[in-house]
């Protein structure tokens, strides 16, 4: 017996696998903007880009669309969620109670550890934004800051002793990513005045400074002007619904 379900638990964990393989996948390319909003996200379009069978695909739109990155019709089948400036400023604005209420907390909890993770996370997002970048290597460059920006972000909170706190803040953040990808790469591109970096410093040293107010505060301005460039950036385009 114990030879019959090996042969079937095997094939469920390389389901489980493949599966998760294509949640992220697929993830990535909407938050990218590759696969635009309102695309149809037909099975056979899906197989042939990322070279796995229905089955995983199928369950990684489901995952999608439990997190509002993709919508199913009757009949239609899925297609990436589209853009709406309304919803934005939803996510935006829960994202605020969420990540305040979380670095409020870690400023209280937050030890010497703590501090130093900020310290790096800090250093390294300022390093690599300084790095020259090459027209053809922007894509890759833009990720890699990214990556950083997020560590520093999740770093600032990481002392919150919340775990639904952090799953939530996670889960807006990918909300919000796929609108402030293509904001951002516009800034990048037009070198438009902000300067995250000291809004990011400013933010650091007063959290670091134990200003739990102060911090908060300038959490919040800073999400509150990501969502005006991206209103700014997006309103004109046609690209979003209001």
């Amino acid at each position: 017996m114990n030879q019959i379900a090996a042969p079937e638990a095997a094939a469920v964990q390389k389901t489980s696998t493949l599966a998760e393989q294509a949640y992220r996948a697929i993830k990535r390319d909407i938050i990218s903007g590759t696969l635009e909003p309102g695309r149809a996200l037909r099975l056979e379009f899906l197989k042939a880009r990322y070279e796995l069978s229905f089955s995983p695909l199928r369950e990684a739109l489901n995952r999608l669309h439990s997190e509002r990155l993709v919508e199913s019709e009757a009949l239609k089948g899925f297609r990436v969620a589209t853009l709406s400036l309304k919803e934005m400023h939803d996510s935006m604005r829960t994202r605020i109670l969420i990540d305040c209420d979380a670095l409020g907390r870690s400023i209280e909890r937050g030890n010497a550890e703590w501090e130093a993770h900020i310290v790096g996370c800090l250093h390294t997002l300022s390093w690599i934004t300084r790095q020259p970048v090459s027209d053809d290597a922007f894509e890759a460059h833009y990720d890699q800051v990214e990556q950083r920006h997020l560590a520093l972000h999740q770093a600032l909170i990481a002392a919150c002793d919340s775990r639904w706190l952090l799953d939530f803040s996670m889960t807006l953040y990918v909300q919000t990513e796929r609108y402030r990808r293509p904001m951002l790469v516009n800034l990048f591109r037009t070198n438009a005045p902000r300067d995250v970096s000291k809004e990011h410093r400013d933010l650091v040293d007063a959290t670091l400074s134990r200003d739990t107010a102060n911090a908060v505060a300038l959490l919040e301005a800073h999400y509150r002007k990501t969502a005006e460039l991206i209103e700014v950036s997006l309103a004109p385009t046609g690209q979003v619904k209001t």
